[in-house]
């Protein structure tokens, strides 16, 4: 195989130094070094444009390569320190691991601003102050309900990027009323991480809705990702409330039960929205009767009774789970989003 026109990819360990890291990712982007690759990175070989190749399989289960320009990430980093109102000197925490572009995000932002992001990744003792953070949702969780170190850490902070899967407004709510700083971010690998601040398209980023999916369009767009005419379709439904980009799940989250067409995020959302120290995770599984049976995943002290007569009043009788499942943790797909495959295979080997 000719690869004179390619770039050997440098896998980088999870467990790699940041300062090294640095480094290594500032000759990514000046194309002197290697492509980096961050996660489940077979290939052994990029495109020269690529700086970055990362390893994701999204919440569809398919692993993929994603293969980003050192435009691209620039870009995205400077329109994320833009939107924050961060300034040269100022610090950025790394809480994330580095197999997702949400670590390398904030490494780039960090040294946009001139500096090293504060590793946290492994740090027994209380964490330091930083100026800008980036979490998901499950660590927000983690923070309110006992982990006092990163809640305290969150609330020093100017601001707090929250991404990586959807975060409910009783959540944030929470997070609020204690003094953290909290701004959603939507995007994924494709788009260079969030690439939407608060319902806020970010500098040089536009977004239409197109039979209910949303589109997106922009320099933070992989070189590896299939455009119309600049534009990449996503799975995600959307629609814009007062001009803001309002996130009502995926295309693919609607499950029929009984007949009836039922939300997955729907059934989510009302619960948390009603019991914000519970998570819950709603998933199906095949139904000889129902043809989809929903079942729901809980973390947290409620009651069958209760989340059965909490989702008949709000979304209908056919929205009385078929199984509840009490569990000490969610199976999680990444950094963030739930592993509803992984939930259905082992319900359904029970």
């Amino acid at each position: 195989m000719d690869t004179s026109s390619q770039r050997k990819i440098l896998r980088v360990s999870p467990a790699c130094e940041i300062s090294q890291l640095a480094g290594e990712i500032t000759a990514a982007l000046v194309g002197d070094g290697p492509t980096l690759g961050f996660g489940d990175i077979s290939s052994e070989y990029a495109p020269s444009y690529a700086a970055v190749a990362i390893g994701t399989s999204g919440t569809t289960g398919t692993s993929k390569e994603v293969l980003l320009t050192s435009t691209a990430l620039i870009s995205s980093a400077r329109a994320s320190n833009k939107f924050i109102g961060a300034k040269s000197g100022e610090t950025w925490s790394l809480l994330l691991p580095l197999t997702h572009i949400a670590a390398v995000n904030v490494i780039v932002r960090s040294m946009e601003l001139g500096t090293t992001p504060i590793d946290l990744r492994d740090v027994d003792d209380e964490y330091p102050n930083a100026d800008y953070t980036a979490i998901v949702p499950t660590q927000l969780f983690r923070a309110l309900n006992g982990d006092q170190r990163l809640l305290n850490h969150l609330k020093s902070a100017k601001a707090v990027l929250v991404g990586g899967a959807a975060l409910s407004q009783s959540l944030r709510n929470q997070a609020e009323l204690v003094g953290i700083k909290v701004i959603t971010t939507y995007g994924m690998t494709e788009t260079c991480g969030g690439c939407v601040y608060d319902g806020t398209a970010l500098d040089g980023v536009e977004i239409e809705i197109r039979n209910g999916k949303i589109c997106i369009k922009g320099p933070v767009l992989a070189s590896s990702v299939s455009l119309n005419e600049s534009w990449f379709e996503t799975n995600d439904l959307g629609e814009y409330d007062n001009n803001y980009l309002v996130v009502i799940g995926r295309d693919d989250d609607v499950i029929i039960s009984g007949g009836e067409n039922l939300s997955l995020n729907a059934v989510e959302n009302s619960l948390t929205l009603a019991y914000p120290d519970v998570q819950f995770a709603a998933f199906a599984v095949e139904d000889p009767q129902w043809g989809q049976s929903l079942q729901l995943a809980v973390v947290g002290t409620i009651s069958d009774d209760q989340i059965a007569e909490h989702l008949e009043k709000n979304l209908g009788i056919f929205a009385k789970p078929k199984g509840v499942h009490h569990m000490s943790a969610l199976p999680l797909i990444g950094i963030g989003k739930i592993d509803r495959k992984s939930l259905a295979k082992g319900i359904a080997h029970e």
